[in-house]
């Protein structure tokens, strides 16, 4: 008997040991089923400039664990993370540069870009902010160990754009085992590039924007996982239509909604049945989902 307890002690101790030195449970794969993933659309642009580092840190102190952003491109071929293809909105560029209308990202070089502020337009505080780099963002992220739903951003003007992100994807370390398949999933506007980016490397996630009609969401199957919809386009049948499909990945195709802000408009997506709503409000709308969820329906 001495020796059975013994020997019984011996091997718990290991499980415990083996448990310890276990790495933590992963917190940003997508949400279980039955609840929807929350993805902060540019961050937190509701408490901090869209885009910035301080949107995703402060998305990160929100604990929203999947944000979105988009990529472009610099006159001298740097990658920055930035939305609009014009510089206008979100930088001081028309004071610092004002003969260069209509400011395009494309025309500035990484050196001009970086010398502006890119947060002062949203408030006093975020004085001094700047455009950052994908290979800023990305070291961040790992960072706050958060998760990135990527943009190609109008591709079409940035020829090979679709290379180019993915190479400074897997120089940053984001195209192996773990981050391809729990916390990247790249998405475009065009299906070109997302076919181009699939035929690359078809181990990585993506997402159409968009609502291509019912009879032709078979052909987007072939190269993306998720149909992400402005959120009038979502109808249950829709819905419906694009789970019934499998794409290269998943069992069944997913549905994002974008942009949603309302609690009372994201509860009736989540009644639909979307798989995941894209938001400037990200703590609103997780809150907000999470009772709905809690609920019956």
């Amino acid at each position: 008997m001495r020796h059975r307890i013994a020997v019984l002690s011996t091997v718990l101790g290991a499980l415990c040991g083996v448990l310890a030195l276990a790495p933590p449970a992963d917190r940003t794969r997508h949400a279980p089923a039955g609840h929807v993933t929350v993805f902060g659309h540019r961050g937190a642009p509701a408490y901090a400039p869209e885009n910035t580092l301080r949107s995703v840190r402060r998305a990160a102190g929100l604990g929203i664990d999947w944000v979105e952003n988009d990529v472009q491109r610099t006159r001298d071929g740097a990658l920055v993370v930035i939305h609009d293809t014009t510089l206008a909105r979100t930088t001081d560029v028309e004071q610092r540069y004002p003969g260069r209308s209509p400011w395009a990202v494309g025309s500035f070089s990484l050196a001009e870009i970086k010398t502006l502020d890119a947060g002062g337009w949203f408030a006093p505080g975020f004085r001094g902010e700047r455009v950052p780099t994908l290979q800023e963002y990305l070291a961040l992220l790992d960072r706050t160990g958060q998760s990135l739903l990527l943009e190609l951003k109008q591709p079409e003007l940035y020829p090979g754009i679709e290379t180019q992100t993915l190479d400074a994807l897997g120089r940053a370390g984001w195209l192996d085992g773990p981050h391809v398949a729990r916390r990247l999933i790249v998405q475009s506007f065009s299906a070109p590039a997302l076919r181009t980016t699939h035929r690359l490397r078809p181990a990585v996630r993506t997402g159409f924007l968009g609502s291509p009609p019912v009879s032709q969401l078979k052909q987007y199957a072939v190269f993306a996982d998720e149909i992400n919809s402005e959120q009038r386009a979502v109808t249950s049948t829709y819905v419906e239509a694009v789970h019934h499909l499998k794409g290269p990945h998943w069992p069944r195709m997913r549905v994002n909604a974008w942009t949603v802000d309302s609690p009372a408009a994201a509860t009736g997506l989540v009644k639909l049945g979307v798989d995941g709503i894209i938001t400037n409000r990200p703590d609103v709308i997780e809150k907000a989902t999470r009772r709905r969820m809690l609920r019956p329906l």
